[in-house]
């Protein structure tokens, strides 16, 4: 379980489950579900078209990534975002299947592309992967109070000079950045499971934003960890591991808010127990 190729499966999914527990979080708070798994799937096909034409993959998962991100973020302000979120995924999957069906290596590229493969990492993918990692970290640091002010109370951000579209603008491409870095790792599909469920148990289990970044990041990492070592024992795919565990972790989360409410209505309380504390 820890042989070399199995060393950096353990790197990379470590990098990948910080980043998708701490940008997840945003994800889950601003409701930006769908767009978080839209993007993934620009991502793919950027992937596709990078590997068609002999050039990097991560390339062009992050030039896809970003341009869908941009995409959406750009033509939702004056339409309905879920219709323009719905119509980006449509065409980046579909531009995915055409470079795919232009291979020699179809099925095995769709697989790993779709579906992910931690345990074939080279060891020259880690640096890229924590070099983007850390550009999201950076990034959500700069931006950490702004975001919270436009997710959580909007009107009160733009009193204070914080822009909701900009601040959209801003963290669809924190989310393009942290999809190009996971996608070879879990895959197109199964990113979203990380990136949703951990998160949203953490803010079932606390409503304080720096206690809940921590403990997605935590769930995020039991998460990967449990997959990579049941996967290598098992040899079934890391994704369908990552997909159980992570709403497996969201079911978790919800029975304790729900329980935590019915302790509060017998004891009489009256505090809420699900609202976010602003900073």
């Amino acid at each position: 379980m820890f042989a070399d190729f199995m060393i950096n499966a353990w790197a990379v999914a470590t990098i990948v489950a910080v980043i998708a527990g701490v940008v997840g979080f945003f994800v889950v708070l601003r409701g930006s579900a769908f767009p978080a798994h839209a993007i993934p799937n620009g991502a793919f096909a950027g992937a596709a078209g990078a590997s068609l034409i002999g050039v990097n993959t991560l390339a062009g998962l992050g030039v896809f990534a970003v341009l869908a991100a941009l995409g959406i973020g750009a033509l939702g302000r004056r339409g309905r975002h879920d219709v323009v979120t719905a119509l980006g995924l449509v065409v980046m999957l579909a531009l995915g299947a055409v470079f795919l069906s232009q291979t020699t290596e179809y099925e095995p590229e769709i697989f790993s592309l779709l579906f992910g493969e931690v345990l074939g990492v080279a060891s020259n993918e880690i640096l890229p992967v924590a070099v983007l990692g850390l550009v999201c970290i950076a990034a959500v640091l700069a931006l950490y109070r702004p975001l919270i002010l436009s997710s959580v109370v909007p009107d009160i951000g733009e009193a204070k000079g914080v822009s909701s579209h900009r601040m959209e603008m801003a963290f669809l491409v924190v989310v393009a950045l942290s999809t190009a870095m996971t996608v070879p790792v879990v895959g197109a599909l199964l990113i979203f499971s990380l990136m949703i469920g951990p998160p949203a148990a953490a803010r079932s289990f606390t409503n304080r934003p720096p206690l809940a970044i921590v403990l997605s990041v935590a769930i995020a990492l039991a998460t990967v960890w449990s997959a990579i070592a049941i996967s290598f024992v098992t040899n079934w795919p890391i994704g369908f591991f990552v997909g159980v565990f992570g709403a497996l972790s969201y079911g978790v989360g919800r029975a304790w808010a729900a329980w935590r409410r019915i302790r509060a209505v017998g004891s009489g309380t009256s505090r809420t127990v699900d609202t976010l504390t602003v900073p």
